[in-house]
């Protein structure tokens, strides 16, 4: 693919998903032993972890990966060796094969929505990287094409794949925790050096290997920097740092678990409290508050300079329910003793990228529920955006239901 605008991309992606007219057109009927095969976009990091493990599990599962697509030359040569798939550079003309069944979408942020989009427009069931998408606007519109289409999403948030948040939510319903008012979760790392330094790989060469005027898609055009296409976690045109990096894992967890919406108002501190020389612009730190109008507050707590662990509490009225790795306690409030017996539940699933694909296959061939869908998806982008967006407005944030979207509180 020769290196193009971003405005002729964008409108070229459109005519693409115009000219395979609807979903249904490209779409496979499969058996529930039939052999699906599976398209990667973006072959990064990220994606080789997916690769890896789905060529481990391939002939179990009856799965093949057949086509890969990069903009850097590089990756998609390492990713064709691993996976025996042929390369493509445009992903539209491998949303173009009619074999594909679904799409791994493990690109930066910023590409999630337009990736997903034209995979819907093209017929392809879709697993995209979390956060589903890096604006709320963009979650919208990816919700109305899931629906309108009847294709399957799956949202990579693995912790999913792990049933102890159902399974809660059931103890949770039927009363177990009494009135649960406040719910406190973590995602802490530590970093000797910088945070979020990924390698900076020199043989790529803009115009020659690399496509970056095609990687920076809808974000500000800037000159080739190797910073940004490395480690674009760290800047805010492609990434909502923690919040939808670290954070959306966390608190879709517990959206689940609660069977909460959308949050009412929110508020995130914090700061470039350690590494503050850096060239990252996003915080080091950064911390959340959630109100929901359930009438639970969620807390979100992380730090990139310290990884001592916050215990993952959901504190209710009558008991304390916490999520361990084995599954999860319910211990009683003293007071409540007497109406709330102990529970101990050993969970069955885990967060692994092997059981979300697996379920997303058990999807497409039976119809089987999805662990993580578009709407909570969706749910999970909004409690992150509302975060970022407090954060940099240093303001309270408000969600208008009625309009389904953000506001200064």
């Amino acid at each position: 693919m020769e290196p193009v605008s971003r405005r002729t991309f964008l409108s070229d992606s459109i005519a693409a998903g115009a000219a395979v007219s609807t979903a249904h057109g490209y779409t496979r009927v499969i058996g529930a032993n039939d052999r699906i095969r599976i398209g990667v976009i973006g072959c990064g990091g990220m994606a080789s972890g997916h690769m890896r493990n789905l060529m481990r599990v391939k002939d179990a599962e009856n799965i093949e990966i057949i086509e890969v697509s990069d903009l850097y030359d590089k990756r998609a040569e390492a990713a064709s060796k691993v996976t025996g798939g042929k390369i493509t550079k445009d992903y539209r003309k491998l949303l173009a094969n009619k074999d594909i069944d679904y799409v791994l979408i493990a690109t930066p942020e910023h590409w999630h929505a337009q990736c997903t989009l034209d995979a819907l427009a093209a017929g392809k069931h879709i697993y995209c990287e979390k956060p589903m998408t890096y604006t709320v606007e963009e979650a919208k519109r990816v919700v109305a094409k899931v629906k309108a289409t009847g294709l399957k999403m799956q949202v990579g948030v693995q912790g999913m794949s792990d049933e102890s948040y159902e399974v809660a939510h059931q103890y949770i319903k039927e009363g177990a925790l009494g009135k649960v008012v406040l719910a406190q979760i973590d995602y802490s790392r530590n970093h000797k050096g910088d945070f979020w330094m990924y390698d900076v790989d020199d043989d790529a060469k803009p115009g020659v290997n690399l496509d970056w005027n095609t990687w920076l898609g809808t974000a500000k055009k800037r000159p080739y920097d190797p910073e940004r296409f490395f480690r674009w976690r760290r800047y805010w045109d492609y990434s909502g740092g923690i919040a939808t990096d670290l954070f959306v894992h966390r608190v879709t967890r517990y959206i689940k678990a609660l069977g909460l919406t959308f949050p009412e108002r929110a508020v995130a501190t914090g700061g470039k409290f350690q590494f503050g020389e850096g060239k990252a612009e996003v915080p080091d730190t950064f911390n959340m508050l959630l109100d929901y109008p359930e009438g639970v507050t969620i807390q979100l707590v992380s730090t990139m300079a310290n990884d001592v662990k916050v215990n993952h509490y959901l504190r209710g009225h009558k008991a304390t329910l916490e999520f361990t790795n084995t599954g999860f306690t319910i211990t009683p409030q003293n007071m409540y003793a007497n109406e709330v017996k102990p529970v101990t539940y050993q969970k069955k699933g885990a967060e692994d990228i092997v059981l979300h694909h697996k379920n997303l296959q058990g999807a497409i061939r039976k119809n089987e529920d999805l662990k993580c869908d578009c709407m909570l998806g969706y749910y999970g982008v909004v409690a992150a955006r509302m975060g970022v967006e407090s954060f940099r407005r240093r303001k309270y944030i408000a969600w208008d239901k009625a309009k389904e979207r953000m506001v200064n509180a």
